[in-house]
């Protein structure tokens, strides 16, 4: 059977699918089921994009869409915002941008730009930086920045931030400290990221049994979770699986 045909019909399907849940008249079936590509088009062009226009799933999964098409798009709009407007906004929002891109060396020099007069202790600006410096491999610099940040904001709290921490003090060879670290983000990171390096430095400090005790802990909650959750955090919870089953564990 010819691939146009086939894709024909599954297009036709899609677009009577949506007539029924979108509680279109049903006329619409038909239209589509004679008039084939051109009915699909219209019916595309009517109702579809309006519709994800207006659903906020829509609009997400578009956006997404675009993001990996183009995963530039955004830097670019905000890069041409921030030539428009040099405002304080515009280039928070491109430095962070630049760090969901990886390129910590922008996102570097547009936080050390931010950090001036009245911002300069401003901790999310301070701790972006940091994510700026640990991605370029320049641990030292990431963690005076960290302490830097808690001595000129010692009640400004942030998860992230703590597990950074903890990751520099890991890659500096530092490890008891990292693990103290470590041992408290195992309780209260939102996520499992903190549970997982804690086993994993564990691990490679030789503390084998203390490691599965962390890794099986962690999945035996992670089971309790809602689906959601376990969907979101699979990446580590993988991890754990896999460092089990090396240390002969099922």
């Amino acid at each position: 059977m010819p691939v146009v045909f086939l894709l024909s019909i599954a297009l036709q399907v899609a677009c009577a699918v949506h007539v029924v849940r979108s509680g279109r008249p049903l006329y619409w079936i038909w239209l589509i089921l004679i008039g084939s590509y051109l009915a699909v088009l219209v019916y595309v062009l009517i109702a579809v994009l309006p519709d994800l226009r207006h659903d906020p799933r829509g609009r997400k999964a578009a956006s997404k869409a675009l993001q990996m098409i183009d995963p530039q798009r955004r830097r670019r709009e905000l890069q041409r915002r921030l030539e428009l407007s040099n405002t304080v906004d515009n280039r928070r929002h491109l430095a962070e941008e630049s760090l969901q891109l990886g390129d910590y060396t922008n996102a570097q020099e547009l936080y050390q730009g931010l950090l001036t007069g009245m911002y300069v202790t401003e901790p999310d600006f301070m701790l972006g930086l940091a994510r700026a410096q640990s991605g370029q491999g320049d641990h030292v610099a990431a963690r005076r920045t960290l302490e830097a940040l808690i001595q000129a904001n010692p009640g400004y709290k942030s998860s992230d931030g703590h597990l950074l921490y903890a990751r520099c003090l890991e890659e500096l060879g530092e490890s008891e400290a990292a693990l103290e670290e470590y041992r408290v983000l195992a309780d209260s990171y939102p996520g499992e990221e903190g549970r997982f390096r804690y086993g994993r430095l564990l691990a490679r400090t030789q503390r084998h049994a203390e490691a599965k005790d962390v890794w099986q802990a962690q999945i035996r909650r992670a089971e309790l979770m809602p689906g959601y959750y376990r969907r979101k955090e699979q990446p580590w919870l993988k991890a754990a699986r896999l460092e089990l089953a090396q240390l002969g564990e099922p």
